[in-house]
């Protein structure tokens, strides 16, 4: 069993517990549930293209930053040109809560991401009444008409949905309800990271969608590198929350674009 494979049987038992706990009603009546989304597609388009991402650990580098609190790294973030945030909000796995979310969702007018494993209709509803804008579908962790389902699903919400793949087999995953495909450079299965993916399944993504290159973007030369293949959003999140100040990191690594 892959640390994927964990991962996914821990959120269908968190899931089920979530639902005997809070119902469809109570999650719909959020302050927050009615707002519109921000436009992943504009924030990345007229902005930096960087999305960049609170990550307190991993499963693969455990604690990345115990102490920086996310409401201060969100205003950073902003302050510094992001396009957009991402936010954790798996618990077991990478420290993350949806109190987490909240704080920046509070904080900033950016497109905020909740970042988390998406394998059921309910957590969608859950993603809306936390304030968030997009949500993320890892084709490895669901059927292509699972995926089309939650797409679907996620847009009549008036959610932005990023479609995270990693490999060719999982081209048939994009549909019609996604806003952005995302190319993951870490394998999920073994950890491993490498741009040479999204460099590899680039021409093989329509135009018709965003294109994100996801993980192992270090220095601007890598971007500089991935945007000649077609992409225009860039997914950072440990080079950042690594560093003591991750703002003061972003925004250094921005006025260098």
């Amino acid at each position: 069993m892959t640390i994927l494979d964990k991962i996914n049987a821990n959120k269908l038992i968190e899931i089920e517990a979530a639902k005997a706990k809070v119902s469809v009603a109570d999650l719909e009546s959020s302050v927050l549930f009615d707002r519109k989304c921000i436009s992943l597609r504009d924030a990345i388009l007229n902005k930096s293209g960087i999305i960049a991402e609170f990550k307190r650990q991993s499963p693969s580098k455990g604690i990345i930053n115990g102490v920086s609190k996310p409401e201060d790294v969100a205003m950073a973030y902003e302050n510094a040109g992001v396009s957009a945030m991402s936010c954790l909000t798996d618990l077991n796995y990478f420290g993350g809560t949806f109190a987490d979310l909240k704080a920046v969702r509070a904080a900033v007018e950016l497109p905020v991401l909740r970042k988390d494993f998406m394998l059921d209709e309910y957590q969608l509803l859950e993603a809306k009444s936390i304030g968030a804008d997009i949500i993320l579908l890892i084709a490895s962790s669901l059927s292509v008409a699972k995926t089309n389902d939650m797409a679907k699903a996620a847009k009549a919400l008036g959610l932005n949905v990023l479609l995270e793949i990693h490999e060719d087999s999982e081209l048939a995953h994009i549909n019609q309800y996604c806003d952005a495909v995302g190319v993951n450079n870490r394998n999920l299965k073994t950890f491993e990271v490498t741009t040479d993916v999204s460099k590899a399944l680039a021409n093989k993504i329509p135009n018709d969608f965003i294109k994100v290159s996801e993980s192992g973007i270090s220095n601007v030369e890598a971007i500089q590198d991935l945007k000649t293949y077609g992409y225009q959003g860039f997914l950072i999140g440990e080079n950042f929350m690594k560093t003591e100040n991750p703002g003061a990191s972003c925004a250094e690594f921005i006025n260098k674009l």
